[in-house]
């Protein structure tokens, strides 16, 4: 016989199986998420400091080949590593994860679109540093010989991380802050085409593109590092890694395209709730 407390039992009952069953799903989906933005972020520093070192280090093909050939490559692998990251929705970059937090959205989107909250935050920054600081590695497998014929201890640093045209530490961190906003604040604006808060959903190849504008418009004074990850990642792979005569990895300056990116993604995020409203 079937009874009021019978059922409510089946339902609690059913109600904790749905609770396990939708704990072991975001549990699931945190671990691709990591895997995918360690992934994607590997390949964007792949071949963004691939470009630069085929640029700055001495008898290579690409030697001398300019800003304008270092900007293009690093649009193109931003391209790639958004591509490749589709599982996580393609952040590839503590700015904007952070963007993501401070714009108030619900989850970090993604085929994945886990849940935003300390935990799946912490989840996306580590996959970015250590997938930053995995694809330098990469890098200097690649260009191992030109690293050891290279002369020059800066640009051997040059291919890691950035670096100021001119060192102002307040007047860096003000470009990078504005680099970084423009970046994420787009980001979100492409979003908004969609009608929809997902990052993941942009088309990788207006992302890169604006990556492209930012670097040939703003990334004269400091290399637009514009990316937290992309630039301590490598920084601490040139620290490590044995290059010959590699020189300072010029922790001095390395607080700056950090702290810089982390503020204008942020301001980027709150900007969004007030000029980028979803209707």
């Amino acid at each position: 016989m079937v009874t009021a407390k019978s059922l409510t039992a089946k339902g609690l009952l059913r109600y904790c199986r749905h609770l396990a069953t939708t704990r072991k799903v975001i549990v699931d989906n945190i671990g691709l998420v990591f895997l995918s933005e360690v992934l994607g972020t590997g390949m964007l520093t792949l071949l963004g400091c691939g470009v630069v070192a085929n640029v700055a280090l001495t008898k290579n093909k690409g030697f001398g080949g300019g800003f304008l050939m270092v900007t293009i490559g690093w649009a193109f692998a931003v391209f790639v590593g958004v591509v490749v990251a589709y599982n996580s929705g393609g952040h590839l970059n503590p700015a904007v994860t952070l963007g993501i937090v401070a714009s108030g959205s619900d989850t970090f989107g993604g085929a994945a679109d886990v849940p935003v909250n300390f935990l799946s935050t912490l989840v996306y920054l580590a996959g970015e540093f250590l997938g930053a600081f995995l694809g330098a590695v990469v890098v200097w497998l690649a260009y191992k010989q030109h690293y050891d014929e290279e002369p020059e201890p800066a640009n051997k640093l040059g291919t890691f991380s950035t670096g100021p045209a001119i060192r102002s530490y307040g007047w860096n961190l003000v470009t990078e802050i504005i680099g970084t906003f423009v970046l994420v604040f787009v980001v979100f604006a492409f979003g908004g085409w969609g009608q929809s808060g997902d990052v993941g959903a942009v088309a990788a190849l207006p992302v890169a593109l604006l990556v492209l504008v930012i670097g040939v418009s703003l990334g004269g004074p400091t290399g637009y590092a514009i990316n937290p990850a992309r630039d301590l990642g490598p920084r601490i792979a040139h620290f490590i890694l044995p290059i010959k005569g590699k020189g300072s990895s010029d922790w001095a300056y390395s607080w700056v395209p950090v702290v810089g990116p982390v503020i204008g993604g942020v301001l980027a995020g709150w900007a969004s709730l007030v000029w980028l409203p979803m209707v």
